[in-house]
């Protein structure tokens, strides 16, 4: 009986327990099934900001239709909606295709310019300052100009002292060496010269330099002749060629009897030559005159080195070559005599130098054709009456206008 009791008790039990087990799984299922939506009224009750019925103390403004554009706390963004009538911008301009072989080419437009150094002068050579823009009318080929720019150049020279010393006649050289050396007295220390010597051709015994001792070292150099030609024209092609290169006003001091013996060039070339050269004035000096008169009072023809034939008539051609290498460059031709003049003579050049006029204008033929233009400067007065300057005594003086004659106009290809 006491084993029946037994069996009885671990049967209640095994039948509470089990009702136990049932109970816990009947609740742990319905916490899974719940726990989804819990989470999910969670973040939205996060994520969802109380609602305000003004920031700032100000009310919240409605997104007008029209702006297209999200809100924001303090008010819409106002980003306009695209008009459909409005055009598209146009498209960028189509870039021509490269064809093989066949080099870039860039087209560059020069409006013509031309300068005029002009140097205004009494018969004696003294210079005439205080001149003003109302002074001068120039004129191109006949026609009036419109000056557009004046001033006056007291800037630093560059040149290029080129001598004639060749076997030819002993008072030519020692004249030639008297010249170039009273020109070197008269440089300044911003000068900026080159030296250069021409027998049968050109040679360049100093290159631009503001030393005068390197000067005067390239003059010490000269001392025994080689050739005795004189090739004048083929020195001053070459002297011209190189100042191409250089920037700016340039000057060429050529000290030479004018004679040219053996040069490869005609005349007609060199005169073309320092045509079409800008910004290059010519300042010959002669010399050997005395010599030559010496001669001619004895019925003879100076001569010019051994087995080179020059007559009175070399000589006269080549002075008067001379006065138009000057002329055409706006510079001036000197026939000294004597020693004694050399001084006044190089300290009149660095006068003519230093003091001129530098004048502008606007062709009105602006036609890029390549032609050479005749010019002619003239000096009046304010009121377009003739220009009068009076000495210390008070008489009138007679004033000169030295300028080229003209220039070659640029070419289309140029």
């Amino acid at each position: 009986m006491f084993a029946d009791f037994l069996a009885q008790k671990r049967r209640l039990r095994s039948v509470k327990f089990t009702i136990l087990m049932l109970a816990m799984a009947v609740a742990l299922a319905a916490i899974s099934a719940a726990g989804p939506a819990l989470a999910q009224d969670q973040s939205q009750t996060q994520t969802q900001p109380p609602p305000q019925s003004n920031d700032n103390g100000k009310p919240k403004q409605d997104a007008p239709p029209e702006a297209g554009g999200p809100g924001s706390d303090i008010g819409p963004y106002a980003i306009p909606k695209k008009n459909p009538e409005e055009a598209p911008p146009p498209p960028p301009p189509p870039t021509p295709k490269k064809v093989e072989g066949l080099p870039d080419y860039s087209i560059r437009v020069n409006a013509p310019l031309v300068n005029v150094d002009v140097l205004v002068t009494t018969k004696s050579g003294q210079f005439v300052p205080g001149l003003k823009k109302d002074n001068f009318r120039i004129f191109e080929d006949g026609a009036a100009q419109a000056i557009s720019s004046f001033n006056v150049s007291k800037a630093p020279i560059t040149a290029v002292l080129l001598v004639e010393y060749a076997s030819t006649n002993y008072a030519f050289m020692i004249q030639a060496l008297q010249a170039s050396y009273a020109f070197a007295n008269t440089l300044q220390k911003d000068d900026w010269i080159a030296v250069a010597y021409y027998d049968m051709q050109p040679h360049i015994l100093v290159d631009f330099t503001q030393d005068k001792k390197a000067v005067y070292g390239a003059l010490n150099q000269l001392r025994i002749p080689g050739f005795s030609e004189t090739n004048l024209f083929d020195a001053l092609y070459d002297t011209l060629d190189r100042l191409d290169r250089v920037q700016g006003k340039k000057y060429v001091i050529l000290v030479t009897t004018g004679v040219d013996t053996f040069s490869k060039l005609t005349l007609d070339k060199i005169t073309k030559k320092i045509k079409d050269t800008k910004d290059v004035t010519i300042f010959p000096v002669s010399v050997g005159w005395i010599i030559r008169e010496m001669y001619e009072a004895q019925g003879r023809s100076a001569p010019h080195g051994m087995g080179i034939p020059v007559g009175h008539m070399d000589y006269l051609q080549a002075d008067n070559e001379m006065r138009n290498f000057a002329a055409m460059t706006g510079g001036r031709a000197y026939f000294p005599r004597f020693e004694g003049e050399m001084p006044e003579l190089f300290h009149d050049i660095s006068t003519d130098i230093r003091n001129q006029y530098s004048l502008t204008y606007r062709p009105t033929n602006d036609k890029l054709d390549g032609t050479y233009r005749k010019l002619k400067v003239q000096v009046v007065a304010p009121d377009g009456g003739p220009l009068k300057v009076k000495d210390q005594k008070g008489k009138d003086q007679k004033i000169e206008a030295v300028s080229r004659d003209g220039y070659t106009a640029k070419h289309s290809v140029d």
